[in-house]
């Protein structure tokens, strides 16, 4: 799987060492999916023989359906966890009667546990000046090809540790 010549700038919670100077630094060039990252200095950013911007630094605006629709998503996703929770209480609950004996104690602890509310799906959305733009980077050829070179030594040698147990052994008798 290859990936394109297109990097966004992130930053990141623990320094790691630049992929040129060996320097810490919090500062993460990585493509869209997280296939491939390296972490830079800032310095080496604005060398043109490492990388450069792309598209004069232009950043993508975010259209108002893809806000509603990862909304939407969002608020599903806390229904659904919203309703595993009370689940969970009922199941709780369950258990706690079927270990006492005498229906007045059940009836106490009923009475006296209550079950916490489930706070509900934020009801603001993020405008979008307020949603993270990040500045887009693509390599220079050079150092590109050595990342996709890198990437395919890895998947190469991932294939073969995964086909490695499906071959036949070395003979182990004597001449």
């Amino acid at each position: 799987m290859s990936f394109t010549n297109l990097y966004y700038k992130r930053t990141a919670g623990t320094p790691r060492a630049c992929y040129v100077c060996c320097k810490p630094t919090t500062t993460v060039l990585a493509t869209i999916n997280t296939v491939d990252f390296l972490y830079t200095c800032p310095g080496h950013l604005s060398d043109p023989g490492f990388a450069s911007l792309a598209n004069g630094g232009a950043r993508p605006a975010v259209s108002a359906e893809e806000i509603a629709r990862v909304k939407a998503e969002w608020e599903e996703k806390q229904k659904k966890k919203a309703e595993k929770e009370k689940e969970k209480e009922k199941e709780k609950e369950k258990d706690k009667d079927k270990i006492k004996d005498t229906s007045t104690d059940a009836n106490s602890k009923k009475e006296g546990s209550k079950s916490p509310q489930v706070p509900g799906p934020l009801s603001s959305s993020p405008s979008p000046s307020t949603l993270i733009t990040h500045e887009r980077y693509a390599l220079h050829r050079e150092i590109f090809s050595m990342r996709q070179s890198e990437h395919r030594k890895r998947r190469q040698a991932a294939q073969a540790k995964e086909l490695a147990p499906r071959l036949p052994g070395a003979p182990q008798g004597g001449v």
